[in-house]
């Protein structure tokens, strides 16, 4: 089979490495791609929201079979070019259609969903230019911290956390008003916070049928300690030691089986990865969001514990038999730590030399903002690596991922060094 994927980050590296492992693999290619991407299989120039020339690129290298990374293409409508084309609709597109994106496009739809179907999550209301001082009583109805967050894609910036009511109905106006988020704050979603343990859990669906693939915590803030602004994301463990067969139990019976059902009686053909985020409120899961696609950087822990072979399971949702599919993971932990550059999640430099990314053979090293230029390897992102390693236990698999981390090289590299500490303790 000759695949593409779409997307440049540490997720789609990730994807690369183990689809280059099947033995169903023909050739692989990726677009754009990353300096790590070009270690599994052939990265091409094209945008992954350019589908004119991701048309092209399927047609001249006869692509059987398309994984799509990021949400952006997926909530443009990707998976729908395809299908009204006469050329591409035979061609299994692994990501759902507009429609089902909406999960992650709009907050006011997924968060209308949830409610339709009973799947448990926070109490919220959906505010306009209409009804802001409704938003605003509302927000006194909550005990603080008060959750905003913009209805449309942005950026994984859309979603403030503020403990203070009057700054709260300040940046309702501001988002809604004076466009602090653009078009996706619009509409913005008010919700009550949830405390507790924050986790991720995957589903890879074929629109009928699902596996749960394995969970993982990740790791948003910039700063030991969970200090400082939000990232896309400083490191990720799986699996979860709070997240025992009881509670995953509760998550498919309340959480996953509602959705998949609801997708299914709302019409919505959905095959692709499903990312829920989780609150374990006191035992009991929440949904804080769904995903369209999986995430970054839990692709990187969370691919490499399958042990089954992933083109298979890709195929089988293409085509509908994912519960004819094996499917298999190891118990060992995995850990990722990401290095990224100075001044990330703010401003940053590019093109900074990298070196030592050969010398490890205890961690996989997944390239998420990287290029190659004048023959070598350079920085070209705010996150650069993402370094998985296994072990028996989190603190084996964590120090293996340290120790590699300690022998790349670039001007400005920086990670947390206490991913998978919380866990431990």
């Amino acid at each position: 089979m000759n695949v593409l994927i779409l997307g440049s980050g540490g997720r789609e590296h990730a994807f690369a490495w183990k689809l280059a492992q099947s033995k169903q693999l023909q050739n692989l290619y990726i677009a754009p791609g990353n300096a790590g991407t070009a270690e599994c299989g052939t990265n091409v120039n094209v945008s992954v929201n350019d589908f004119d020339g991701i048309k092209k690129l399927v047609i001249e290298k006869n692509i059987n079979l398309v994984l799509v990374g990021p949400e952006d293409p997926l909530v443009n409508g990707i998976h729908d070019f395809f299908l009204e084309d006469d050329v591409l609709k035979n061609i299994p597109v692994i990501g759902p259609k507009r429609d089902g994106a909406q999960l992650e496009g709009s907050k006011d739809f997924s968060k209308q969903f949830m409610l339709k179907y009973n799947v448990p999550t926070a109490k919220y209301k959906s505010v306009t230019k209409s009804n802001v001082e409704e938003g605003e009583t509302f927000i006194d109805s909550l005990r603080p911290p008060y959750v905003l967050k913009a209805d449309g894609l942005a950026a994984g910036k859309g979603v403030l956390i503020l403990e203070d009511v009057n700054e709260a109905k300040y940046e309702l106006r501001n988002m809604i008003l004076h466009a602090k988020f653009g078009l996706a704050g619009n509409t913005v979603v008010i919700e009550e916070f949830l405390k507790g343990i924050e986790l991720s859990v995957f589903v890879l669906t074929d629109g009928k049928s699902y596996k749960i693939l394995p969970e993982a915590k990740d790791y948003k803030r910039i700063g030991v300690g969970d200090k400082g602004l939000n990232t896309g994301g400083m490191g990720a463990v799986s699996p979860v030691p709070f997240a025992d067969v009881e509670f995953i139990k509760k998550v498919e019976e309340s959480i996953v089986i509602p959705t998949i059902n609801g997708l299914l009686k709302d019409g919505i053909d959905y095959r692709g990865f499903i990312f829920i985020g989780l609150m374990n409120c006191d035992g009991e899961p929440k949904v804080i969001e769904y995903n369209c696609r999986m995430g970054d950087p839990e692709t990187e822990v969370v691919i490499p514990r399958i042990e089954s072979d992933l083109l298979d399971l890709l195929n089988g949702v293409g085509n509908q038999t994912l519960h004819e599919k094996e499917f298999s993971v190891t118990s060992n932990v995995a850990a990722t730590v990401v290095l990224v550059s100075k001044g990330y999640p703010e401003e940053y430099e590019k093109n900074k030399i990298i070196s030592g990314i050969d010398a490890s053979i205890n961690s996989h090293i997944f390239h998420s903002g990287t290029a190659l230029k004048n023959e070598n390897i350079v920085t070209n992102g705010g996150r650069v690596f993402a370094i998985t390693s296994f072990g028996k236990t989190i603190s084996e698999a964590v120090a293996k991922s340290f120790d590699t981390a300690d022998t790349v090289s670039y001007e400005g590299k920086y990670y947390r060094s206490d991913i998978g500490k919380d866990l431990v303790n």
